[in-house]
């Protein structure tokens, strides 16, 4: 995400003063509910979406996740490339190539 948009969606919950809301329960809560909706898109059909509704409904989930991480003072490069480096060791390319089984299934 562009520090431009970033800052859009810092400059949005405080034009509101909506960051008295935005607990990390909340937030992951609001993410939670945001990513169901998401699914819900796809309820019906794999193929037969409403591609708008789908980048609006993802669009949600990111500025929540977006708003965690600044309550969290959390930086999303360190924790995605801290949580790759556990899946890279859990799900080995020579064991989970090719198929979907949980690392526990190795």
């Amino acid at each position: 995400m562009t520090d431009q948009t970033i800052k859009r969606i810092r400059k949005f919950v405080a034009d509101r003063d909506w960051d008295q809301y935005h607990s990390p329960s909340n937030l992951a809560k609001s993410i939670s509910i945001e990513a169901n909706e998401l699914l819900e898109c796809f309820q019906w059909s794999d193929t037969d979406y409403d591609l708008q509704h789908v980048k609006e409904e993802l669009a949600d989930v990111l500025v929540y996740c977006r708003d965690l991480l600044d309550k969290l003072n959390l930086n999303e490069d360190e924790i995605v490339n801290m949580k790759m480096d556990m899946n890279e060791k859990k799900y080995p390319v020579d064991k989970a190539r090719g198929n979907n089984k949980k690392y526990t299934d190795f």
